[in-house]
């Protein structure tokens, strides 16, 4: 399996505050937030290493940034606590600074763009027979 930012490359989020592994695990958390995963679901998907997320996570648990929503044979499953105030302004700016990249880079583009519709030429003869 690979990773989120080998799939579709770095987030908005991780290009501006840097790419490491608390960033990479909140970014894929962010994105995927409507299930639940194992601890190796998160390590892959992020990018992290195993036994760095084992570190990690339970900061991110005694901070209440994520929970533990089950347990799904012998894995806990994770994911972000939505209830969680300094979560939910997170998330909030998290998007907003996607979605403001993405403004920018759509003007961008669009004044980048050279291609300028042009009225086809019609010749004095074409102009004739169509009229007729």
């Amino acid at each position: 399996m690979t990773s989120l930012n080998d799939e579709m490359g770095k987030s908005v989020f991780l290009e501006s505050f840097g790419d490491s592994s608390i960033n990479r695990i909140l970014d894929f958390l962010i994105v995927f937030d409507n299930f639940d995963y194992s601890m190796v679901d998160i390590a892959i998907k992020a990018g992290v290493g195993y036994s760095t997320l084992k570190t990690l996570i339970k900061e991110l648990l005694r901070k209440g940034l994520i929970i533990q929503t089950r347990i799904s044979g012998k894995s806990k499953m994770y994911k972000l606590n939505k209830e969680n105030p300094l979560v939910k302004k997170f998330t909030e700016f998290y998007w907003n600074i996607t979605d403001e990249a993405i403004g920018k880079e759509v003007k961008t583009r669009k004044e980048q763009s050279s291609f300028v519709p042009q009225k086809p030429k019609v010749s004095v003869k074409e102009k004739i027979i169509v009229s007729h």
